[in-house]
């Protein structure tokens, strides 16, 4: 008796399951089907919607559907002629939202740079709704790409207000104060970037840069470091590092940066010639004439009038020429007053010299001394300009007073470059004089160092 029961259960639960399987399967087939069907019935919305523009071209319901498909699929050039049409007939079409046209056709605007499309159409929809997120979001967005940095602040904010974990806003927000130079309320927006996305490397970059602008490179130093290899930051970063590493008087560690640099391919030409301009002054620094000029001879190359590039051709051409000249402009402290003790030699050469004193300053050198001479005896100070500039009467008055204070008998002033008209009008009847830079030459070539 048990057996048959059993045989019962056994058909009835196999029942049971197939009618439960059956229904699962349709529903697995019809979902498969679904992407089929939908572009079917795409088809038929656009072939509907295109006989009713047909017969009437300000049809709402069809503008309305057409819109919302091309405009969820991303074909923005196809979008942006509906919400334009949507946009005019809602000031008399009460069924058409005029926000959404507003604000969709400005973002299809912005999507195909038609940037003045864009400001005009979505601030209409800012002005339809100020506090939406998207009308400010938008907004803002385009005002950035506007470069219009300081008005697309007030817009990211709000939108931040109203939606605090929207991602990429952040992003834009840092960018805007950035590039406004508020760099201090630009970092902690690129940190926010960063942890959403800590792959951005332009947030990166541009948090680092903003550090160093309020006055942190020695934590922007290993971002730099870190970016130099980047084919789209790297030339930049390398320049950032050369320019911290120059700071520091770590001259080799900023040529290793400039030359990674330089390196790269496709970088920017502005970019290139800051990074030579920067390489040809680690150079000079190191006394390496040579490769500094190869340096600016490239820049020049490439912008005949950057900077100053020309007028330190000339110089350090001259200067590669005449190693004591050199000398005299780069030299250390020690060696450079021993240069300027034989230029005195040099200048007074029958006569018997006494140093009594040398005083250090920083735009010039003083050395006090009293000369004896078969034609006369008196006291003098030498004061040495290190400069290839134009050293003017301001200066020269300065001497005078000084002389006159430490009742020395003649002032002699000395410069690498020159001494202004007023300058050399100055001296008349007075007990000084100049020698510039063709007379220290001259007496640089007597002395050997």
């Amino acid at each position: 008796m048990v057996i048959p029961y059993l045989i019962a259960a056994v058909v009835i639960i196999g029942i049971f399951a197939f009618l439960l399987f059956v229904p699962n399967k349709r529903n697995s087939e019809i979902s498969e089907k679904k992407p089929a069907r939908s572009k079917k019935s795409q088809a038929q919305i656009i072939r509907q919607a295109n006989r009713h523009l047909a017969k009437n071209p300000n049809d709402a319901a069809a503008l309305k559907a057409l819109g919302d498909l091309y405009f969820t699929s991303n074909l923005w050039e196809k979008a942006f002629p509906i919400y334009s049409q949507l946009s005019k007939i809602s000031k008399t079409d009460i069924d058409v939202d005029s926000y959404k046209a507003f604000l969709r056709t400005g973002i299809c605007a912005l999507e195909l740079d038609k940037m003045d499309e864009a400001m005009i159409s979505l601030s209409l929809a800012y002005q339809k709704n100020p506090h939406d997120f998207d009308s400010n979001y938008f907004m803002g967005y385009a005002l950035v790409k506007a470069k219009q940095y300081d008005k697309a602040v007030p817009c990211l904010k709000k939108a931040l207000i109203v939606r605090p974990d929207a991602t990429g806003v952040n992003l834009l927000l840092g960018q805007s104060y950035y590039n406004s130079h508020h760099y201090h309320d630009s970092l902690p927006c690129f940190k926010k970037a960063l942890i959403e996305d800590p792959a951005n490397k332009d947030a990166l970059y541009s948090m680092a840069d903003a550090m160093t602008q309020e006055g942190h490179g020695d934590k922007a130093i290993k971002v730099f470091m870190h970016l130099r290899a980047d084919p789209v930051y790297g030339p930049r970063s390398c320049l950032q590092a050369g320019i911290y590493h120059l700071s520091l008087g770590e001259f080799d560690n900023a040529i290793t940066d400039l030359m990674i640099g330089l390196k790269h391919e496709n970088v920017d030409d502005d970019i290139k010639v800051e990074i030579r301009y920067k390489l040809a002054q680690a150079y000079f620094a190191k006394n390496q004439l040579s490769n500094g000029l190869i340096q600016l001879k490239e820049i020049r190359f490439i912008n005949s009038n950057y900077k100053d590039v020309n007028a330190l051709i000339a110089r350090y051409q001259e200067l590669s020429q005449n190693s004591n000249l050199q000398l005299y402009l780069t030299a250390g402290t020690g060696d450079f007053v021993a240069l300027c003790r034989k230029v005195i030699q040099a200048y007074y050469k029958d006569s018997q010299l006494k140093f009594m004193d040398i005083n250090m300053g920083q735009v010039f050198t003083d050395f006090v001394l009293e000369v004896d001479s078969p034609k006369f005896s008196d006291s003098e100070i030498f004061r040495f300009f290190r400069t290839t500039g134009s050293t003017g009467e301001l200066f020269i008055r300065d001497f005078h007073g000084h002389l006159h204070d430490t009742k020395a008998d003649r002032g002699i002033c000395v410069t690498a470059g020159n001494f202004t008209e007023e300058a050399r009008r100055y001296i008349e009847g007075r007990p000084l004089d100049l020698i510039e830079k063709n007379q220290l030459t001259t007496l640089l070539k007597q002395v050997s160092v």
